[in-house]
């Protein structure tokens, strides 16, 4: 093998790993395409039945997410797309209550252009609606507002806040206490 072959081989090998090393991370549910050396990735997701958004390659451009079963997205799942130019997600039968909202606010702060595709299949008093046109009151309220998580931090710090208080408390009774025993102590002597 002469130094031209090797370096061709070389360079096709580096090639084959820098694309693997971009798409490794493209969700098996999914098709990736390496839109060039440094451009990013095309996610395409469409049409697999899918009922929840799976995880994201970082460097994602393009992502199709349309045709699918999705009803909602988890706040926070779309928060590492920094370089996203372009979502596709209609055709999805989305459920719009309160649980829509972070996906709502997510296409507005990022383009919303995207918002005008997305209708929603549910509550019947929204049904067919464009996400974009709902308020707030249309969205209704949740009945637990706040993550199961949060919830138990704050019995947890409602526990300990009482502690504290009752602590102090026994604190300040003992200390009134010494009082009255030095004072009864000195005047005995």
């Amino acid at each position: 093998m002469n130094m031209r072959d090797f370096i061709t081989l070389a360079g096709s090998a580096l090639l084959f790993l820098f694309h693997m090393t971009q798409t490794e991370g493209c969700p098996l549910s999914c098709n990736c395409k390496l839109l060039g050396e440094e451009e990013g990735l095309q996610v395409d997701c469409s049409s697999r039945e899918l009922v929840e958004v799976p995880a994201l390659p970082a460097n994602t451009k393009r992502l199709y997410l349309q045709n699918n079963s999705l009803t909602t997205v988890p706040p926070g799942a779309l928060d590492s797309l920094h370089s996203l130019e372009e979502v596709k997600m209609s055709d999805n039968p989305w459920h719009c209550d309160c649980h829509i909202l972070y996906l709502k606010l997510w296409l507005e702060d990022t383009s919303a252009s995207w918002l005008a595709n997305i209708r929603c299949a549910s509550p019947a008093p929204v049904r067919m609606k464009a996400l974009r046109q709902l308020s707030g009151n249309e969205l209704g309220v949740c009945k637990r507002l706040l993550p199961v998580k949060c919830l138990e931090f704050f019995w947890r710090d409602l526990a300990l806040i009482a502690g504290a208080i009752i602590t102090l408390l026994l604190v300040a009774w003992a200390l009134k206490g010494s009082k009255k025993l030095v004072y009864q102590i000195t005047r005995r002597q």
